[in-house]
Parts: C-alpha cells; sequence; structure tokens
C-alpha cells in the first residue's frame, strides 16, 4: 500500500511542478507574449491529458465492476445499470471539467 502512495504522491508534485508555470504571472509589456505561451499549452495539455487517462480508467473499473455485479445477480440488473450510468455521466463531468480549467488556463 505505500507504494501506492508514493506513487500517487509523485503524480501529484509532478503535476503541481507542470501547472505551476501556466498559472504563473502574465509576461510583462517589453516581452513578446509568445514567448511564454508554451508553458500555458503545456500545461493546458497535461491537466486534459491527465483528467482525460484518469478517467477512462474510473469510468473501465466502474463498467467492469457493474458488469461482474449484474452477471452474479440478473435480477438487479435495472438498478445497477442505472446507478452505473449515472456514475458514467459524473466521471465524465470531471473530465469536461477539467477540459474547461484547460481552456482558462490558455485564454490568459
Amino acid at each position: 500500500m505505500s507504494r501506492r502512495l508514493a506513487t500517487v504522491a509523485f503524480a501529484a508534485v509532478t503535476f503541481a511542478l507542470v501547472a505551476a508555470p501556466a498559472l504563473a504571472q502574465e509576461a510583462g509589456a517589453g516581452q513578446a507574449a509568445a514567448s511564454g505561451n508554451w508553458a500555458q499549452f503545456l500545461g493546458a495539455a497535461f491537466a486534459i491529458g491527465f483528467a482525460a487517462a484518469l478517467g477512462g480508467i474510473g469510468q473501465g473499473r466502474g463498467i467492469s465492476a457493474a458488469c461482474e455485479a449484474m452477471g452474479r445477480n440478473p435480477g438487479a440488473a435495472g438498478p445497477i445499470r442505472i446507478t452505473m450510468i449515472i456514475g458514467l455521466a459524473l466521471i465524465e463531468s470531471l473530465v469536461i471539467y477539467s477540459l474547461i480549467i484547460a481552456f482558462m488556463i490558455l485564454a490568459k
């Protein structure tokens, strides 16, 4: 379990270090705006990529668990299916929020 915690901590620190330049103050009036945009693009790309990857993993695990539950108890397939669809919609909404945040980073 400590290896998993270390992996999550490493991912969080990496995300914070990569996203920090994207949230930095804008370039001054004397500097070209294009010179500082690489950090914004990198931060936005990393944010949406990270969210999409983890959202996909979460959706896959959710569908797998729902299929297994329906296989074990076919009589409860209806409620399990409804709960699975609601859960998938909530997971997808988190990825869409990440997309909106990425657009906000690029709009600066």
